[in-house]
């Protein structure tokens, strides 16, 4: 017998209020929370929305839709070198939402919340009138001054990104064509994979600190390793070159590579990593490397950053590659 649906105070009250520990959080029953940022600490803010047949499918399991919305968003604080510590939730429920759909949604973030240490502050619940939408404010913590922005790299500097790229846009273009893995040759195994980097990203919060100690300029690969490259050389205002036989690649992408060189390419530009892309001085590239090995999260040195306006060149084995193809993500 299905629940019935509680109304919106009710709803705040039954599945929110529990996830909302901090003392600020008032329970969620004020229309604010107060948040007082840590001794020697900068607070670090940064929002995703997320909407249903856009960034997710509206089919998806809750729990997987509510750890996308919160993990899209650790990432970017980890790519300033900030530790999370709660966020802010606004949510526009479709018309249909049940009590079982809200139950496992908030299962989703309570386990979240718990694996990343954050807590939930406050927020807003409306109805949409187009499909589901989850609206995520993400705070951190850094040490004063310390934060890591796009504009800092200097000629010279080495180029690094961690996990495996290209995979989550495989595992999009697996779900969208029935076709597309048997023609890229992937195995039950290689499928399964990227279908999963694409449903539920890892954000490398553990990288963070490493950020913060090390790198010049970071950003997370949200739209494309080739696009995101191209922000933050043009937020640094020099240029980026990549060696694409240094890009970590699984083996569901070496595949891809070996059978479509097009749709490999693609895909490394396809977006939805969530991996950290760190331009570091260069005298500091192999401490970088090894204190990222020590905080479990490897890095791979693709590349160095050059005097120039915002331009990334892309090679292999020292061969320039036309990439004026794929663009990357873009909304409009």
């Amino acid at each position: 017998m299905a629940v019935e649906r509680p109304g919106e105070f009710e709803l705040i009250k039954t599945y929110f209020a529990p996830l909302a520990h901090h003392p600020g959080s008032a329970g969620l029953t004020d229309d604010a929370a107060v948040l007082e940022p840590s001794p020697g600490m900068d607070l670090v803010l940064t929002k995703d929305i997320l909407a249903a047949d856009v960034h997710f499918f509206a089919e998806d399991p809750p729990e997987a839709i509510a750890a996308k919305a919160l993990r899209v968003n650790l990432s970017d604080l980890a790519a300033k070198g900030a530790a999370a510590r709660g966020y802010l939730l606004g949510i526009a429920l479709h018309r249909d939402w049940t009590a079982e759909w809200m139950q496992r949604f908030c299962c989703g973030l309570s386990a979240d919340q718990a694996a990343f240490d954050l807590v939930l502050y406050g927020g807003d619940t409306i109805r949409s009138g187009n499909g589901l939408q989850v609206s995520i404010t993400a705070i951190g913590e850094v040490p004063t001054n310390r934060a890591v922005r796009r504009s800092g790299a200097s000629n010279g500097d080495a180029l690094f990104v961690s996990g495996t790229i290209g995979d989550a846009a495989a595992g999009l273009k697996v779900r969208l064509d029935k076709g597309f893995s048997s023609r890229g040759g992937f195995s039950s195994a290689q499928a399964d994979h990227v279908l999963n980097r694409y449903l539920l990203p890892q954000p490398r919060t553990r990288l963070a600190p490493v950020v913060a100690e090390y790198a010049s300029a970071s950003m997370d690969v949200s739209d494309g390793l080739l696009a995101d490259a191209g922000h933050l050389s043009a937020a640094s205002n020099v240029d980026i070159e990549i060696r694409l036989d240094q890009v970590p690649l699984s083996p569901a992408m070496h595949q891809l590579r070996k059978a479509d060189f097009a749709a490999f390419l693609g895909c490394l530009n396809g977006g939805d990593d969530y991996e950290i892309l760190a331009a570091v001085p260069a005298e500091k590239a192999d401490a970088f490397r090894l204190a990222a090995e020590a905080a479990q999260c490897p890095v791979s040195r693709i590349g160095k950053v050059r005097e120039g306006s915002g331009q990334v060149v892309l090679l292999d084995d020292g061969v320039p590659v036309d990439a004026t193809g794929p663009k990357g993500f873009l909304h409009f």
